[in-house]
């Protein structure tokens, strides 16, 4: 692995990001949890908003010798690694890579436990996609809303679409499951349901 500008060799991200994953969603707020919507008196998710306070709170706990960076929403259409392999219109939330390198370590993506089955569906596929590539060598799926039935229901969503995909485009065996169960609380591994 090449040294960064320090002369140092860039932290180990598939050991150092989960310790960031944790300390990032600790400092997320009520407010960018589930945001307060003028008019209506319950607050909503909205998993943009989510995003980028995670991305900023990642950003801030960043270690500053290291050697990769962290991106949000890189539209990869037409990139030469990815073109042809049915992931040019793909953009996972975040990704922890040296850009230019091909030395990518990280894809996340997030849903709110309200999520549709089938934005569930589509990020689980990408997951799988961007790790049996080999674009990527780790992979997060992080759900987060503070309903443990929610919850339970985006995990059954998921074993699910593995199931009747059958292997071909999700292989939740390539995915860590993180759950975000409420406002400055740290998010943590899960395993994922069982279909039975």
């Amino acid at each position: 692995m090449r040294a960064n500008a320090t002369g140092r060799k860039p932290f180990q991200p598939l050991n150092t990001f989960p310790d960031l994953l944790r300390q990032a969603t600790q400092q997320i707020s009520d407010l960018y949890f589930q945001l307060p919507v003028a008019g209506q008196e319950d607050p909503i998710y909205r998993e943009r908003v989510y995003c980028y306070e995670l991305y900023h709170q990642l950003r801030t706990l960043w270690p500053l010798d290291s050697g990769y960076f962290l991106c949000g929403e890189i539209d990869k259409a037409g990139h030469p690694l990815i073109r042809g392999r049915g992931l040019d219109n793909t953009k996972p939330d975040l990704l922890v890579h040296i850009p230019g390198e091909g030395e990518n370590a990280v894809a996340l993506e997030v849903k709110p436990i309200n999520a549709l089955a089938a934005g569930v569906e589509k990020d689980l596929k990408t997951l799988t996609a961007y790790r049996r590539v080999g674009l990527y060598r780790s992979a997060v799926f992080l759900v987060y809303g503070s309903s443990e039935c929610d919850y339970e229901r985006i995990g059954r969503i998921a074993v699910e679409c593995a199931a009747n995909d059958g292997g071909r485009d999700i292989a939740l065996e390539l995915i860590e499951l993180w759950w975000h169960q409420a406002p400055a609380t740290p998010a943590g591994a899960r395993p994922w349901l069982s279909d039975e």
